[in-house]
C-alpha cells in the first residue's frame, strides 16, 4: 500500500513522503495512528492544502520535546526483581513497567513512546530509548537489580553476576579433577574430602 507521511517515521521517510509499506503495517499502525494517509488524488489534495499547518503542528510538537528532552539528561530508574542464581528474572520487565518507573521519576512518558526492541529478562543495566517526537528521543538508563545493594554496584560498573560467579568458583577451582566422572562435582573428587571421612570413623 502507498501512503504518504503525516510526521517523520524512522526509517520510511519525513512529511509528506509517498512511501509504499505493508497493508498490514498501513492499516494497523500507519493509519489508526494518523501517521500517515492512504496515498491517493483526493489525499494527496488534502495533504497540500494543510501541508503548512501539518509542518507547523509538527514544528511545534518538536520545539516541546526537545524542551521536554532537557528534563532527561542522566535520568536512570531502578527497578527491583526477584531472579534466580543465573541472574533470569522471573517474568520480564513490560514497556507498563518502564512507563511506571520513569512517571514515578517525575517525566510525562507514555507506552508509544517507549522504543523496547525485545523485554528485558536479565538483570543489569539497559539503555533505553523514549521517543519524545519523531525527531526527538533521549535515552534513560534502566537498572534492573535484585536488591537496592546490587543496584548500587551496578550504577558503579560492576558485573554483579561476574562478580557473583567468581566468588562461588573461587572455593573450588583448583581442586578440580578433569578424570572426575562425569556429574561429580569438584569437592567429591577432591582429596581432603577422603581425610575428614577417615577422622570420623577413627
Amino acid at each position: 500500500m502507498e501512503v504518504i507521511l503525516l510526521e517523520r517515521v524512522e526509517k520510511l521517510g519525513a512529511i509528506g513522503d509517498v512511501v509504499k509499506v505493508k497493508d498490514g503495517f498501513a492499516r494497523n499502525f500507519l493509519l489508526p495512528n494518523k501517521k500517515a494517509l492512504r496515498s491517493n488524488a483526493a489525499n494527496r489534495k488534502v495533504f497540500e492544502a494543510n501541508r503548512a499547518r501539518i509542518e507547523a503542528d509538527n514544528a511545534s510538537r518538536r520545539s516541546d520535546a526537545e524542551k521536554e528532552a532537557g528534563n532527561f539528561n542522566d535520568v536512570s530508574v531502578t527497578l527491583i526483581r526477584q531472579a534466580s542464581n543465573t541472574g533470569q528474572l522471573y517474568g520480564s520487565v513490560a514497556v507498563r513497567d518502564l512507563v511506571e518507573a520513569i512517571t514515578a521519576d517525575g517525566h510525562k512518558v507514555n507506552k508509544a513512546q517507549i522504543v523496547l526492541d525485545r523485554p528485558i529478562k536479565s538483570i543489569g543495566v539497559y539503555e533505553i530509548k523514549v521517543a519524545l517526537h519523531p525527531e526527538v528521543s533521549v535515552t534513560v538508563k534502566v537498572n534492573v537489580a535484585r536488591s537496592p545493594e546490587e543496584a548500587e554496584m551496578q550504577s558503579q560498573g560492576v558485573d554483579v553476576m561476574t562478580a557473583m560467579f567468581e566468588k562461588d568458583e573461587a572455593g573450588f577451582t583448583e581442586d578440580y579433577d578433569p578424570n572426575a566422572e562425569p556429574g561429580a562435582t569438584a569437592e567429591v573428587q577432591a582429596e581432603p574430602a577422603a581425610d575428614e571421612s577417615e577422622n570420623a570413623e577413627g
